[in-house]
């Protein structure tokens, strides 16, 4: 026959770290392992760390130091860039001024020249006006007369007239 293994009864054995008989070799390996972790600890691993963190911080205070010459570079760029803008608008300023000067210059001149041609023309149409007026006086025809008469009228009005009299 088959025999029941579900009614056999456990032994009751504890659990060796729990008892009491085993705590000091326990205790000493503890101290043990502890004094080599700690020791490849402080050999090993924290140097490598210590390493590593002044590294970076060496990168980063190089990093800030490139940063500032970076900026201050940027900086007289700008201070450059800026007093060749200034510059430049002066010499604009200057051209501009030359060029309205001479620009005023030619027009006063072309408008000299324009009223003294005006001028001429003026004058030469006062003389033939008073050819025709004598000559028309000489022939002594009253048709003659009534013209020059009016233009004699026409030429008073001109000249006493302000606008006439403009320069």
């Amino acid at each position: 026959m088959a025999e029941n293994t579900h009614t056999e009864v456990p032994s009751k054995t504890h659990f060796p770290p729990f008892e009491k008989e085993f705590f000091p070799s326990q205790l000493f390996w503890l101290a043990i392992i502890f004094i080599v972790l700690y020791l490849m600890m402080a050999k090993l691993a924290v140097p490598r760390l210590e390493g590593i963190l002044a590294a970076r911080r060496k990168q980063v205070e190089g990093d800030l130091a490139e940063a500032e010459h970076n900026r201050k570079q940027s900086d007289a760029a700008l201070a450059a860039y800026e007093k060749q803008l200034a510059d430049a608008r002066n010499r604009a300023q200057i051209v501009a001024n030359e060029t309205r000067d001479r620009l005023n210059v030619q027009s006063e001149k072309a408008r000299q020249e324009l009223e003294a041609k005006l001028n001429t023309k003026l004058a030469e149409a006062e003389k033939t006006i008073a050819a025709t007026k004598t000559a028309a006086m000489a022939k002594g025809t009253t048709g003659s007369r009534r013209v020059a008469r009016a233009a004699h009228h026409r030429e008073l009005v001109a000249t006493s007239s302000p606008i006439a009299r403009r320069p």
